[in-house]
This record gives C-alpha cells, structure tokens and sequence, in this order.
C-alpha cells in the first residue's frame, strides 16, 4: 500500500471519528432545535438572516445562504438570508475602517431587533467576526456561532453556539457545513411541508 492510499484511509477514518463525536455530543441535537425555530420564526416574520466567516468559511456562509435565497432540494419560495460576501464592500470597508469592521458594518446597517447573524469561524477568533457579534448586540440581532477548536472569543459573543470537534480548519469546515444542511431540511420540513 503505497503512504498516498494510507493517508487516503486515515483521511477518511479521520473524518469518520469527528462525524461520531458530533453525532454522540448530547448538545447537537438541542442546538438544531433551538437554532431551527429561531431561523424558522425569522423566516415566518419576513427578518433577514445574515451569514459570515473568513475564507473557507466565508465560503460557507455563501452556499448556506444560496440554498435559502435559491433553493436545497425543491423548488419553493426564497427565504431571506444574505451572506456578508460583497467584494466591493469589503476592500471599500476594509480600505477605510480597517478589516476587521468588514462584517460590522453591513449589520449595522441593515441588522433589526429580531434578526439573526450566523457566524462561521473555525477558530472563535477572528477579530471581524467578533466585532460584528458586538454589533448584532447593538441592533438587538440575535447572534449564532459554528466554532471550532473550543469555540474561542466568540462563543460568550453567541446566544446559541455549536463547538464541534476536529484539529484543522478542514475537518471542522466540514462538519459546519453538514450540520447546516441539516439544520436547512429541518426548517423546510416544518415550512413547506408537502416537499417531504
């Protein structure tokens, strides 16, 4: 067996490990209850959603937006969630007030009382994503973390966090976006209900 095939193996058994700890972690399933109704009760009141992260998760917070704004598996009306992605606003923003104002200032201006900011980080960290849970605070938008390596300075930031286990930023990416896909079908399934 040649060192490639056995990382391929040890890749996946990798995987496989973080996949059963986040299945077997008591908290996992209350969070997606918690945070479905709040996203569902957004929803129903025609709120906004905002999604955020740095790089791979900023990545992310796009496709999770797009799955709401287009569609997941059926066709169906858009749902209002806006990934914090413009790249215009971001270099202008950055420019002028520096990087880590890039997410803070787009909540600012168009966070409501009763809104809901999702931030994706796999460290708990960023200094952007901390500034823009203090301004969801500002604007009364209530603030969801995915964290990893011990959820970090964002976790006391968040209403409602999910740590999930994984040593790399890819490991945890990965459970982040599972775990939203999931958190998505368990929203469809209590608003357009015939599609199951």
């Amino acid at each position: 067996m040649s060192a490639v095939t056995k990382h391929y193996q040890a890749a996946l058994k990798e995987a496989a490990q973080v996949l059963s700890e986040i299945i077997a972690d008591p908290g996992t399933v209350p969070f997606l209850d918690t945070v479905g109704a709040k996203v569902r009760d957004v929803i129903q009141k025609r709120g906004r959603i905002f999604a955020c992260g740095n790089g791979g998760s900023l990545s992310d917070a796009t496709h999770f937006a797009e799955e709401w704004t287009g569609r997941y598996r059926k066709d169906r009306e858009p749902f209002p969630v806006i990934a914090l992605a413009d790249p215009s606003h971001i270099t202008c923003v950055a420019n002028d007030y520096g990087f880590e104002e890039i997410f803070a200032r787009p909540v600012l201006a168009l966070g409501h009382p009763g809104d809901l900011l999702f931030l994706l980080s796999t460290s708990g960290n960023s200094a952007n994503l901390i500034r823009a849970a203090e301004a969801a605070k500002k604007r009364q938008v209530g603030v969801i973390g995915f964290l990893g390596k011990g959820g970090g300075k964002l976790k006391p930031l968040c209403d409602h966090a999910i740590v999930v286990p994984g040593a790399t930023s890819d490991r945890i990416q990965e459970l982040h976006m599972m775990l939203l896909h999931i958190l998505i079908e368990g929203v469809e399934r209590e608003l357009v209900p015939e599609h199951y």
